[in-house]
């Protein structure tokens, strides 16, 4: 896959961003895999304290969920347009 194509698949879901790293640019693509692999962990992270936080675990799911969709969004969109953004907090992180 080309730089274009593998920053978009990674954004898509877990496998896409398996398949991204295996078959793909992963030089070119380097900042746009890790601002995924951030976005997920992330999401997977509040889903997991939301689940087991009582009483506001509901609260820190949604809020939480808003936030790493949002992130979500302007990666992809930073994607497709071929510039390199980083996403609000999260984009500070690096680990790959």
């Amino acid at each position: 896959m080309n730089k274009g194509v593998t920053d978009v698949v990674a954004y898509l879901s877990w496998p896409g961003l398996i398949i991204a790293l295996i078959f793909g640019d992963r030089m070119g693509s380097r900042f746009h895999l890790n601002q995924s692999l951030v976005i997920w962990l992330a999401a997977t992270l509040i889903s997991i304290v939301a689940r087991h936080a009582p009483l506001i675990g509901w609260l820190i799911g949604l809020v939480g969920g808003l936030f790493c969709a949002a992130c979500w969004f302007i990666g992809i969109v930073a994607a497709v347009q071929g510039y390199e953004k980083e996403v609000p907090l999260l984009g500070q992180i690096r680990i790959l």
